[in-house]
């Protein structure tokens, strides 16, 4: 399954000319998964990708700046007569959110399902699972970590074919965990199958203070996203307003073994290179994405996670329908 993880936006609360608020967008196979949709999501889409017609959208808490985009982008679906049903995924207050949301967005003629999650739980996927944990902030706020599940080891076609296997029909019943009647007996899997395989996981925290939640949630990730918000000099404020200087999350990403640590949130008082600079004196695999960055997430076996800048611009998705042509009213 093709893997890849694009930042639509990476700002800190108030956008910039470079820079949109809270956004990423996950892409596993045919899976379209949205973290937070800060002001000008779509906007965002429609300069890079284009505009994704996404399956789930996962919001980390309820402060404006990750979920202002989101009346844009439901209205817009629906002048596109989208017909599939889509899920939007929160803490506790969500169905609140949509209260006073719907306001602004109106009726809409495709269906919204609206799951309110608590720390712990988690949304089970062919082949994945978006697992909530706790973080925290000045509120009740999720992180989410996209945790692949588990692969088969590689299957030994020698060791198959010493056995007395040469049927190919029976490499495949060997491989889905079935025994196989061969010259010398009997032959089962665990005689022609490696160990099994672990599956990716990429980590998105929304805004928070360095947590042992997130540490536990983020372990062995390839990817890990975490608020950065302030530079050393400012570390009591990042835990009186429930963020992160760049340095504590190094930290946390060194202590929790990741591939590769992107920071996010970054307070625009400040020079980016500067803060990133501080958090790789802990962790070197840090990097400070810029809008419309993609990392691809190959199979650990097969390499590391990979920056492609502006790569989000480069591989964008097949284009879908036109809007509708708006009307007075609509």
């Amino acid at each position: 399954m093709d893997l890849s993880t694009i930042f639509l936006g990476t700002g800190a609360s108030v956008p910039s000319a470079r820079r949109a608020t809270a956004c990423v967008l996950i892409r596993a196979g045919g899976a379209r998964l949205l973290i937070d949709a800060g002001e000008g999501a779509q906007r965002q889409m429609m300069l890079s990708t284009g505009l994704v017609s996404v399956d789930e959208v996962y919001l980390t808490h309820y402060h404006a700046d990750h979920y202002l985009g989101l009346p844009g982008l439901l209205k817009t679906y629906d002048l596109q007569d989208r017909q599939a049903p889509l899920r939007v995924v929160g803490p506790p207050g969500l169905y609140g959110l949509f209260e006073a949301l719907r306001r602004i967005f109106g009726k809409l003629r495709y269906e919204v399902e609206l799951v309110e999650i608590q720390p712990g739980d988690a949304i089970g996927h062919e082949g994945f699972e978006m697992r909530a944990f706790a973080v925290e902030h000045r509120m009740p706020a999720n992180g989410y970590a996209f945790v692949e599940a588990e692969r088969p080891g590689r299957f030994d076609t020698d060791a198959a074919r010493g056995l007395g296997v040469s049927d190919p029909r029976d490499f495949g019943r060997l491989q889905r965990g079935e025994s196989v009647a061969a010259e010398g007996g009997e032959v089962t899997p665990d005689q022609v199958m490696g160990d099994p395989r672990p599956g990716r996981k990429i980590v998105v925290t929304g805004d928070t203070a360095p947590c042992e939640m997130t540490r536990i949630a983020a372990h062995a990730a390839e990817l890990l996203v975490h608020d950065g918000t302030f530079a050393d000099e400012e570390a009591d404020r990042a835990a009186e307003t429930g963020h992160s200087t760049a340095r504590a999350a190094a930290e946390l990403a060194r202590d929790a073994e990741v591939r590769l640590l992107a920071l996010v949130h970054v307070s625009t008082r400040y020079n980016v290179n500067t803060v990133l600079g501080q958090a790789r004196e802990v962790f070197p695999n840090t990097f400070a994405p810029r809008d419309f960055d993609l990392v691809e997430i190959p199979f650990p076996e097969r390499g590391e996670p990979e920056l492609v800048e502006g790569g989000a611009k480069l591989r964008r998705e097949a284009p879908g329908p036109e809007p509708a042509v708006a009307v007075e009213g609509d």
